[in-house]
């Protein structure tokens, strides 16, 4: 198991840098958070918003499924993983999704 985390994190790490600046600035304005799916969740409506979470979850999808294959997983079983140490790890004043499917403000 340690293995597989380890593999998860280094594939969260590859995601294109241009794209974690905007992440990271849509994060802070709370625009959209962080889901226990391991997908980013928009909580404005707006295109830009939409068009990012769009390419954010594209991306994910891409490396949870290479994650898996090397580590005879499904795709949604390392989606979760990956969802469960990205709410946790998510920054002060930035929103999550909880179980109950409601925001959380950390």
């Amino acid at each position: 198991m340690k293995s597989k985390a380890m593999a998860l994190m280094l594939a969260l790490l590859l995601v294109p840098s241009a794209w974690a600046l905007t992440l990271d600035e849509a994060r802070q304005q709370g625009r959209l958070g962080e889901t226990l799916s391991g997908y980013v969740a928009a909580r404005q409506q707006d295109d830009e918003t939409l068009a990012l979470v769009k390419r954010i979850n594209d991306g994910r999808t891409q490396q949870y499924q290479r994650v898996a294959q090397q580590n005879n997983l499904t795709t949604s079983e390392v989606a979760r993983i990956a969802g469960e140490k990205l709410v946790s790890r998510a920054g002060s004043g930035e929103y999550v999704r909880g179980i109950n499917g409601q925001w959380l403000r950390k």
